[in-house]
């Protein structure tokens, strides 16, 4: 059985992980002004709701609403933290309702670039700035809808992180606990540079025709400045000791990149290019991008410190020891400006950023540790 996304209602014949839609009463207003009307926003759940046991979980930037189940109809993919949710696990469907949306802005069932707008044709160019803010009103409808009028937790990493962060920051009476990993209180210029070369990519490949390639034939979007965006990603996600034991200087097998072979290491990136090129659309790219260049808790709250300041919730953050895009100073920030966070929890990992994915077993029980606190 499942929720109706309409009415909160229990509704026989769904499937605990299906992907499941509620579609906003209302445009959703937005803080570069205007409005986006008709969103809607995919989401799957595990386990009941007894009314408060709710979790919700927030994916990264090209995550979606799959946390967990493998790869099937409407999924490329298995789910991206399968470690936290199940049986014995931090996220135990038995004792929590967990929640997983799908972000506004992205391709995976929610309202994005490449969904219909109201005049039948795609989004495409046409779809605006929607910040992290902007994705907690949307978010707050959901849970509305679902009759949630407070979360026991709200997790999140990385761009999730900062959706989590926003959530407690926006609406403090309704989340209980916060987990936020690698996540920082705002992007800095450093972020942003990093993000400018894989949205230059994008926009400079024939097939973007300025964000409005979504009726192109099959094979003639932006992959190629989609790809080249990923690797550039790809490497900030990885740390430079990682890749150094991982590949060294070794050739790719059967290449030798004197005669216009790769090294290993280019293999490696090419592969996660590819992945990423089937199954995710660049005017999301960019858009979601955006949106982590547009983060900053403080903005018009007085400041970071008055920002982190409206959190109430019981708080554990998390970052990752050779994280290099968004480094442990950061997350230190979060943890001193957030009443009652308390020490910053280290993960050790020479995966850099990607290990708040990677080091599940670390992850499962910082979280679990949260969860049962206060209970």
């Amino acid at each position: 059985m499942g929720l109706s996304p309409a009415t909160g209602a229990w509704r026989e014949g769904d499937d605990p992980g299906r992907r499941l839609w509620v579609t906003l009463p209302a445009p959703l207003p937005l803080e570069a002004g205007g409005e986006l009307p008709g969103v809607r926003i995919a989401y799957e759940t595990w386990g009941t709701f007894t009314g408060d046991n709710a979790v919700l979980v927030l994916h990264a930037l090209t995550g979606d609403s799959h946390v967990a189940g493998p790869a099937g109809p409407g999924h490329a993919t298995s789910g991206w933290w399968e470690a936290l949710v199940g049986p014995g696990r931090a996220l135990d469907p038995e004792r929590w309702f967990v929640v997983v949306p799908n972000v506004v802005g992205g391709c995976q069932g929610s309202t994005g670039p490449s969904s219909t707008a109201p005049d039948g044709r795609p989004w495409g160019s046409r779809f605006p700035l929607v910040t992290a803010r902007d994705a907690v009103v949307a978010e707050t409808a959901l849970a509305d809808a679902l009759g949630i009028t407070r979360w026991a937790c709200v997790v999140g990493g990385s761009m999730g992180g900062m959706r989590a962060l926003e959530w407690a920051a926006t609406a403090p009476a309704r989340v209980e606990r916060l987990f936020l990993l690698a996540c920082p209180a705002a992007s800095t210029a450093d972020q942003i540079a990093w993000s400018a070369p894989q949205l230059a990519a994008i926009r400079a490949d024939p097939g973007w025709h300025g964000g409005d390639h979504h009726d192109l034939p099959d094979g003639e979007g932006p992959h190629l400045g989609l790809g080249i965006a990923r690797r550039m990603a790809h490497l900030s996600y990885r740390s430079a000791y990682e890749l150094g034991e991982r590949f060294g200087r070794d050739p790719q097998d059967g290449e030798d990149p004197w005669r216009g072979g790769r090294y290993a290491v280019e293999s490696y990136l090419d592969h996660h290019a590819a992945k990423l090129v089937r199954r995710f659309d660049a005017g999301s790219y960019v858009r979601l991008t955006e949106m982590m260049n547009a983060h900053d808790v403080g903005r018009g709250r007085g400041g970071t410190a008055a920002g982190l300041a409206r959190v109430t919730a019981r708080t554990v953050v998390a970052g990752v020891s050779s994280d290099r895009l968004y480094p442990l100073a950061q997350q230190a920030e979060l943890a001193a400006g957030i009443p009652g966070a308390g020490e910053l929890r280290v993960i050790e990992s020479p995966y850099g950023h990607d290990g708040f994915l990677v080091e599940a077993p670390t992850v499962n029980t910082l979280l679990g540790e949260l969860l049962t606190s206060g209970s």
